[in-house]
């Protein structure tokens, strides 16, 4: 079956998984982990490609300032308990499990 899905985020969403998608796909880590699962990529490109071609901000001069307002915002949204909980998280897996190689897309917390 075919059918297509509606899935709705707010622009700040939008824009910040867009420039963490673009920022991981192509990474040998998260290939690696995609690559577990090669239909996967089909999702991933269908998204990726919908959320660039849908957002203005990524040709904006000043796409940095765009994004990292988002990026505050979201946090601010999310909480500061909900932000320290996944960096600890974060750290935690780091020492006892030596990832020193995987993404951090925490780091932008």
């Amino acid at each position: 079956m075919m059918d297509n899905l509606t899935i709705k985020l707010s622009q700040d969403q939008a824009l910040v998984l867009s420039d963490w998608l673009d920022s991981v796909m192509g990474t040998t880590p998260f290939d690696a982990i995609a690559d577990g699962d090669a239909a996967v990529w089909s999702p991933l490109y269908a998204l990726s490609g919908a959320l660039r071609t849908s957002l203005a901000e990524v040709f904006s001069p000043d796409y940095a300032e765009r994004l990292n307002a988002a990026r505050a915002r979201l946090l601010g949204s999310l909480g500061e308990h909900f932000v320290e909980e996944r960096r600890l998280m974060q750290r935690e897996r780091s020492a006892s499990h030596g990832e020193a190689g995987r993404p951090n897309a925490g780091d932008n917390l």
